[in-house]
């Protein structure tokens, strides 16, 4: 049974930041880019960055390059969202996903979490 959870999500200030982790369990996580994702309050999911299964591979939405970095730890079946100069609009749901493709389609996803809320007070 597949596994992922997200935590670290939490309430800041514009300007501050946070560090998401997304632990999974139940599949060969190396196999798997591990993609973010976030859906805000009344609108639709979109798509955040993703990583590569072996590490060295990134890709990020337009809106978050530069702010956002993902990175993952294989050995420790984990893999993190790093925000930085966090805004308002960056509030939202954001969710870890499992892929055996490198894709920003979150249809290819296999595998989801439940989500961890970012709130982001101005």
């Amino acid at each position: 049974q597949v596994q992922l959870v997200e935590s670290g999500g939490g309430v800041v200030q514009a300007g501050g930041s946070l560090r998401l982790s997304c632990a999974a369990s139940g599949l060969t996580f190396r196999y798997f880019a591990m993609g973010w994702f976030r859906q805000g309050a009344g609108k639709e999911r979109e798509f955040v960055g993703t990583i590569s299964g072996g590490g060295g591979t990134t890709t990020y939405a337009d809106s978050m390059k530069g702010r956002f970095t993902i990175s993952r730890d294989n050995n420790q079946n984990t893999v993190f969202l790093q925000m930085n100069s966090l805004k308002p609009e960056d509030t939202a749901v954001d969710y870890c996903a499992a892929a055996r493709v490198f894709s920003q389609r979150g249809s290819l996803y296999d595998y989801w979490g439940q989500g961890t809320q970012v709130t982001v007070s101005s």
